[in-house]
Order: structure tokens, then sequence, then C-alpha cells
């Protein structure tokens, strides 16, 4: 680990980065990542735009594939399941680890029901009170039941800003993931609709393991348990300066250019 210290004790760890990096047609964008995400916890990948964070969340949700000449070396871990192994189902993959992105992209002209149902159909789910039962355990997750469910038959693009992105966690939490990945998911919405999403982090990580990419280090500071910290300097693409505890990397980092990020003298 770059940051010289584990701090993930080594029963409590649900993913493990080892020596990550991706380049995009030879360039590299992540330079050789190394640390373990914490279960039931939420970790915030922060640093400047172009410091590798969405192309580091990408890479473990194996989106990489789908970008012509994209390599991603090292190792990622999930549980004893190595991501990148020669026989892993990458549909069996995504199912263990969801992904919100930052638009909220719900299917705009199915209803909210089967905006949540879909993904449990496609995995074998059909008898329906099976799926009433995942379908309203799934937006009561996402903080969004108590508001649709006179309306499950209206379309998910007929929603709130806000609340096409607790679809989309919902969509996300039906599959039960390990992992839940969400790069910056309050980007585009109001405050208020961030403050709900950011009390649902807090609750969702009773049941799932979140990672979080994020630009607002009031929010990395308000919502995350543990951070890392990257940066891309002239000659060195996508480096973890520092992984640590939230607390430790806003109080009392050990490297001077985290010091210099959160308190804002670059960014």
């Amino acid at each position: 680990m770059q940051s010289g210290e584990t701090v993930v004790p080594s029963d409590e760890v649900a993913m493990r980065l080892q020596h990550v990096s991706v380049s995009f047609r030879g360039k590299p964008a992540v330079r050789n990542v190394s640390f373990d995400v914490q279960r039931n916890a939420v970790t915030a990948l922060i640093g400047p735009s172009g410091s590798g964070k969405t192309t580091l969340l990408r890479a473990i949700n194996r989106l990489h594939d789908l970008t012509p000449k994209a390599s991603v070396t090292g190792q990622i871990f999930l549980g004893t399941t190595r991501l990148y192994g020669d026989r892993v189902s990458v549909t069996e993959l995504r199912s263990r680890i969801g992904m919100v992105f930052q638009r909220p992209n719900p299917f705009p002209t199915m209803s909210i029901y089967d905006n949540v149902a879909t993904g449990l159909r496609v995995n074998g789910m059909t008898k329906k009170s099976e799926l009433d039962d995942a379908v309203e355990y799934s937006l009561r997750g996402a903080a969004l039941w108590e508001s649709v469910q006179t309306r499950l038959k209206d379309r998910g693009g007929t929603l709130s800003g806000g609340e096409q992105q607790r679809l989309c966690i919902a969509r996300a939490l039906a599959l039960k993931p390990e992992i839940l990945l969400m790069d910056e998911p309050t980007a585009s919405l109001d405050p208020e609709a961030t403050a709900r999403i950011e009390a649902l982090m807090h609750t969702m990580k009773r049941q799932t393991t979140v990672v979080i990419v994020t630009h607002n280090m009031e929010q990395a500071r308000r919502v995350s348990d543990n951070c890392a910290f990257l940066l891309m300097a002239e000659d060195r693409a996508g480096e973890l300066i520092e992984f640590n505890h939230t607390a430790t990397i806003f109080e009392n980092p050990r490297d001077s250019r985290t010091t210099d990020y959160v308190a804002g003298r670059f960014g």
C-alpha cells in the first residue's frame, strides 16, 4: 500500500486492490494503486479532475472491457474472486458489484416497478409475489417507497431528478450487491436531493459496501469512513497519494499534497 500502513483489518476487507493500473492506448491513467475496501463502510475516492478516480471505479466493475485499447493490470479481489480471472462471468460480477452513475439513468419509458424488477427477471426471478416483495424491499432501501408506492405503474422518467437517482439506487440494490459503486451520484442534484442521497449512504452501508467518487470535500467528510486520495502529476498518472480513515485524511494527513488538496489550495 502506497500510504505505508494498512487501515482496514484483514477480517473486515470486502475488496482488495493490488497494484492496479489502467491505460488507454498505452497512456497511463491510473498507476499502481493498492488499498483495501472495508466491508459495510463508505470509501471515498477523492482528488482533482483527471486524477483517475472514475477510471479506477470503472475498473472495479470491469466497464473498461467495453473500451477499445483499454488495459487493466494488477489484481482486484472480491472476497476470494479475482475479478480479472479468466473464468469470471462479467454478468455475474455485475450482480455482485452494482453501479450508480453521475447522471440518473432510469429506463425512462419503463414503469417504476419494472425499472427495479428488470434485473431480477434477468437473474431468473419470475414469480410475481417474489418480485413484488423484492421491488418493495429495494424501493424502501432507497428511501423511495413512501413516495411512489401508489404510482408504481408510472414511467420512471416522470420522477424528479433526485427521485430518479434513488430509483437507480433501488435498481442496483435489488440484486443485493456486495459492493455498490457510486460515481458522483449527487453532482447533478439540488441540495435537498443531495442531502437525501447522503443520508441514504449511511443507511445503505448496513447492507452493502459503498465506494463513491466525489469532488466535494465536505461530502467526502460527511459520508465516508475511509478516503483514497489520487493525484495526477506531470509524469505520474493517477497515483494513490494517501489512503486512510477519513478523519485522518482531513485532520492529520501524512502527505503535504493531501493537506493542500483537502484545504482547497488546489483542485
